[in-house]
């Protein structure tokens, strides 16, 4: 058997190795999976990195901490829920990744998304770690004051694991500037010392810094819109779908209707709407944002379509953004869209398409931009909070969303550039994986058996 053969048995043997230590962790073998599949080119060129033991080494947490957070709601009763935050890989930089409060987490989540954010933090270009963090709290339906009690006790164990140059959370799925302050006044309380550095996602008046909010789903279109720069195409005049209705979706189709593109359809998890003339961005924060309200309202108050009964992928588009969930797009949804037309499928939220999805959109000359690229722009924005902090000092919304652009335009440029150098030119999920590995296997060589 010939050399190529041999690297590719042994990367067989590794991956296996990992899914047997551990096993029944779905989503986080299915990341693995994901980015070591396309790392053969990378793998002939530096072939010592299998001897060297890195992708074992990247694969396995520096640490995980898993604690019992008890809390007491309105009515006097106890609830007790389970917190975790993996600290994945600090090669970089601190560890780095946002709390997500929902009750769909548990260890095989927060590990799939701690270990994209190795590499999507790599992306960047800033002197960021990753990490992942969260509870299977859910927030909905609580008052803010079950929310402040359900913060304290959270950050009450966690506080000793953080700091600035330590470890860094952010805001993710159900937690947002109400939960990062409670999470950061727990804090300063405990600590006895006001570390602003020391999380991010802050409200703009005490630290924290303007676009983030509206950074993944700008950074998104920013994304996009360099994909079609590359085909000598743009945004205006194309038709989106866009899943979701939360803070990416929102902020994504915000900033595609500013470039010129065509949003016909949003959605919950109740169903889709679908508006041919183009989604009411201001009704939809209105509904979503202000009222906390369900999607199919736009519906009702525009007369307009709602799905509860199929998929929001069976609508004819030109690019297709998954803003919702992991694995929301399965095979059949990715065969229905090329068989649509549609030319680009760019992901909003983490992993939302699955393998078999991702083949097929391949197969059908759909051009991919992966998550751990097209939807860095939160990240890069909260380092840019981190490098606010440090410096006392603040950006205006302008500035901020021009070095957003900046940092895009430059993931872009990095997942294309390297995916042709390897033999893979359009492929920018090859691109996004071996780049970001790169960075963090060479940091981690560099700095001994770490």
């Amino acid at each position: 058997m010939g050399k190529k053969g041999s690297q590719e048995d042994q990367l067989r043997d590794i991956i296996s190795n990992i899914e047997e230590l551990n096993e029944g962790q779905t989503e986080f073998l299915q990341a693995v999976r994901e980015v070591y599949n396309t790392l053969n080119p990378l793998l002939e060129e530096e072939p010592e990195w299998i001897n060297k033991k890195i992708l074992q080494r990247i694969s396995e947490p520096e640490r995980q901490i898993i604690f019992r957070v008890p809390w007491q709601d309105d009515d006097g009763e106890i609830h007790i829920n389970r917190g975790y935050r993996v600290e994945f890989n600090s090669a970089l930089g601190p560890y780095k990744g946002g709390l997500r409060f929902h009750p769909s987490v548990n260890l095989s989540i927060i590990k799939f998304l701690g270990f994209e954010q190795i590499f999507k933090n790599a992306l960047t270009g800033k002197q960021i770690g990753g990490g992942k963090g969260g509870s299977d709290f859910n927030p909905k339906g609580r008052s803010d004051d079950e929310i402040m009690r359900f913060c304290q006790s959270f950050m009450t164990e966690l506080y000793r694991h953080l700091g600035e140059n330590r470890d860094i959370p952010a805001g993710d799925i159900g937690v947002g500037t109400r939960e990062i302050g409670y999470l950061f006044g727990q804090y300063k309380r405990i600590a006895n010392r006001y570390e602003s550095g020391m999380i991010t996602g802050k409200d703009p008046q005490w630290g924290g810094t303007l676009v983030r909010n509206e950074a993944t789903g700008y950074g998104l279109a920013y994304f996009v819109r360099e994909i079609l720069n590359e085909q000598d195409d743009e945004i205006d005049g194309k038709t989106f779908v866009v899943s979701g209705s939360g803070n990416v979706a929102i902020y994504a189709i915000e900033k595609i209707e500013e470039l010129g593109g065509t949003v016909i359809a949003c959605s919950d998890s109740d169903g889709f709407v679908h508006d041919k003339d183009g989604i009411d961005i201001d009704l939809v924060k209105k509904i979503k944002q202000e009222e906390r309200g369900r999607i199919k309202e736009y519906a009702e108050e525009k007369g307009v379509d709602f799905h509860d009964d199929k998929s929001i992928w069976t609508l004819e588009c030109n690019i297709a953004l998954p803003c919702a969930t992991q694995n929301e797009l399965q095979k059949e949804d990715a065969e229905t869209l090329v068989k649509n037309g549609c030319k680009i499928v760019a992901e909003g939220a983490n992993m939302p398409v699955t393998h078999d999805a991702y083949e097929t959109l391949r197969d059908g000359d759909v051009l991919f931009g992966p998550g751990k690229a097209a939807n860095a722009g939160g990240v890069a924005v909260s380092a840019l909070e981190m490098h606010q902090n440090a410096s006392m000092d603040s950006m205006t919304f302008e500035e901020t969303d021009e070095r957003l652009q900046e940092i895009m335009k430059t993931i872009h440029k990095t997942c294309s550039e390297t995916a042709e150098e390897y033999g893979r030119k359009g492929d920018y999920a090859s691109g996004a994986n071996i780049a970001g590995f790169k960075k963090v296997s060479r940091a981690m060589i560099a700095q001994g058996l770490i």
